[in-house]
């Protein structure tokens, strides 16, 4: 038996190894240059006292907040939507399916282009199709106003990954039990009342763990953000992953970027750990 577990932590050698290098270590450094100075001299809390006290920290971290919260209501709620619309029966149902997840495939940096260009003042097909349709008197600035850049970055970021909802959502629906459908509408159940009491109980344990996977997604893609606006204008946009880029490789303040890393990464450490406290653990019923 242990000749077995010594060959066991043989074969996985390579991949702590592996682990170590690409992790671990980037990890370490990254907290050592956040309590040094350029010159490698120990500050202490000095790094991070610069970022905290710094007003556009504040701002990103809003933002952020924003952001990646409206993202993941949409993302849920259109996943959700489209993934019981495609575990119905119909004509042309295989075909459907895989026109929604367009989305997901594209590339980031495709989707964030052309989105780009449609949502253009001048020359979008978005503000053509509203002015078509008397709807706006005048071009929109859609990603150059105060009020509405940040809906529309959200509205792209919500695009972009509803399909993967609607995907994981339709696998969820075909391990529901069809004895729970038969016994709904021997009591009479209609369409949205078996959604709401048959598949939406049965889904928990999906939507519970999606929602994990969004949130970490979230919280670390600057891809629609960084190519459409670059945090602008007067950082309406500015999240926190592209303030630790701006310090990084910008300004060249690699020490303030890693205590800010250090922050973000804490932070997003103790939320996944309170969300799956909270949640995840309660997702299956009788788990405690």
């Amino acid at each position: 038996m242990s000749s077995g577990r010594e060959y066991g932590l043989l074969f996985v050698l390579p991949a702590i190894i592996v682990l170590a290098l690409l992790v671990a270590y980037p990890l370490a450094y990254t907290g050592l240059l956040s309590v040094t100075d350029d010159q490698g001299h120990y500050v202490g809390a000095a790094n991070y006292a610069a970022v905290i006290g710094a007003r556009v920290t504040t701002t990103a971290v809003w933002n952020t907040v924003y952001y990646v919260g409206a993202s993941i209501v949409l993302q849920i709620v259109l996943g959700t939507l489209a993934g019981v619309l495609l575990n119905q029966r119909f004509r042309g149902r295989a075909f459907v399916r895989s026109l929604t997840v367009i989305p997901w495939v594209i590339p980031g940096i495709v989707a964030a282009t052309t989105w780009a260009w449609m949502f253009h003042t001048e020359f979008g097909i978005i503000n053509y199709m509203l002015a078509s349709a008397h709807v706006i008197d005048a071009p929109v600035g859609w990603l150059t106003g105060r009020n509405t850049v940040m809906p529309a970055l959200i509205a792209i970021n919500a695009w972009k990954l509803f399909p993967f909802v609607a995907v994981m959502v339709l696998a969820g629906l075909q391990a529901v039990p069809n004895e729970l459908y038969e016994s709904a509408r021997i009591d009479g159940a209609g369409f949205w009342q078996e959604v709401r009491h048959v598949m939406l109980p049965q889904l928990r344990p999906v939507l519970t763990a999606i929602t994990l996977l969004l949130v970490i997604w979230g919280l670390n893609a600057i891809t629609i953000i960084y190519t459409i606006t670059r945090g602008g204008p007067a950082n309406r946009t500015l999240i926190t992953p592209i303030e630790i880029f701006r310090y990084a490789f910008e300004q060249f303040q690699f020490n303030q970027a890693a205590a800010l890393s250090v922050l973000f990464f804490a932070v997003t450490v103790g939320f996944v750990a309170a969300y799956i406290k909270l949640f995840a653990t309660t997702a299956e019923p009788g788990v405690r």
